[in-house]
C-alpha cells in the first residue's frame, strides 16, 4: 500500500480495543511493526507497578478488571500458605483502585503525547477520545470464530476457551464501565470497527493504515466542518418519504 508517511506521521497514537480471541493484539503488534510505531501494552501495568511502589503482580489483578476480580483472585489462592497469602494480599489491599487508574491514566496521556504509539486497551479509546491527532480502533469477531482463536493460540480446549473468552469480555466490559462509565461495545467510541470474522489480520492492518492516513489527511480541517455533509450539495428533490409537519 503507497501511504503519504508524512502525513501519517501528523498522527500521535492509535487505541486498540478488542474482544478477547478477536486477534487484536496480534494485529496491533503488526501495526506497530508496519508502521514503525511502539507498541504499548503490558508495560503500562510495569510501568504503574514501579510508580505505585508495588510487584507487577499486583498491579497485573487490577489490569483492565474490577474489585470483584481482585476478589476472587484471592479467593481461588484460599489454600494456599497462609503467611504467603497474607503478604500478598495485604499488599493488594493497600493499593486504592483509583490511586491506580489515576497512574494508569497518566502513563497512557504521556505515550500519546510522546507519539507514534499502538496502545492496546486501558481505556485509552475513552481517555484520548477528544484527540483528534488519535485513531480509535475496535476489532471484534464471532463467538465460534474466537473460541478457535483461543484453542489454538493458547493450546487449550473449547470448553476452557469458551470460559476464558466469556470470563475476560465480562472483566474489561465491567472495568471501563466503572472507570470510564463507558460500555466498550459503543461503536461511537472508534473510528473503525472491524469484523475479523471475515477479515485476515494483515487485511486489517491495511485498512487500519488507510485510516490512519485518512483521519490524518483531516486534521486540517476545522473540526466544526468535519462530518458525513462535508463537500455534498442538497439533494436535488425531497426524499420520498420526507412529510413536511402539517399545521
Amino acid at each position: 500500500m503507497n501511504q503519504d508517511i508524512e502525513t501519517i506521521n501528523q498522527m500521535r497514537a492509535i487505541t486498540i480495543s478488542r474482544e478477547y480471541g478477536s486477534g487484536g493484539g496480534e494485529i496491533a503488534t503488526r501495526l506497530a511493526r508496519h508502521l514503525g510505531w511502539r507498541l504499548i501494552d503490558h508495560e503500562i501495568v510495569e510501568r504503574a507497578a514501579s510508580e505505585i511502589g508495588t510487584s507487577i503482580e499486583v498491579a497485573d489483578a487490577y489490569d483492565e478488571h474490577t474489585e470483584g476480580f481482585l476478589t476472587r483472585t484471592f479467593n481461588s489462592l484460599q489454600y494456599l500458605d497462609p503467611a504467603f497469602m497474607a503478604s500478598d494480599a495485604s499488599e493488594a489491599l493497600l493499593i486504592n483502585e483509583e490511586t491506580y487508574l489515576e497512574t494508569v491514566r497518566r502513563i497512557v496521556r504521556a505515550a500519546a503525547e510522546q507519539g507514534h504509539v499502538v496502545i492496546i486497551g486501558r481505556g485509552s479509546q475513552v481517555l484520548l477520545a477528544q484527540q483528534r491527532d488519535v485513531l480509535h480502533v475496535r476489532i471484534i469477531a464471532s463467538f465460534e470464530k474466537r473460541v478457535a482463536y483461543v484453542m489454538q493460540r493458547e493450546r487449550i480446549n473449547q470448553a476452557a476457551a469458551e470460559s476464558r473468552i466469556k470470563m475476560k469480555d465480562q472483566d474489561r466490559m465491567k472495568h471501563l464501565e466503572t472507570a470510564y462509565h463507558r460500555k466498550s461495545s459503543d461503536a461511537h467510541l472508534y473510528d473503525i470497527v472491524l469484523n475479523t470474522s471475515f477479515l485476515n489480520l494483515d487485511g486489517a492492518v491495511e485498512i487500519i493504515s488507510l485510516t490512519l492516513q485518512q483521519k490524518a489527511g483531516q486534521l486540517s480541517v476545522k473540526t466544526g466542518e468535519l462530518g458525513p455533509a462535508l463537500g455534498l450539495p442538497p439533494y436535488p428533490e425531497k426524499p420520498e418519504d420526507f412529510r413536511p409537519k402539517e399545521g
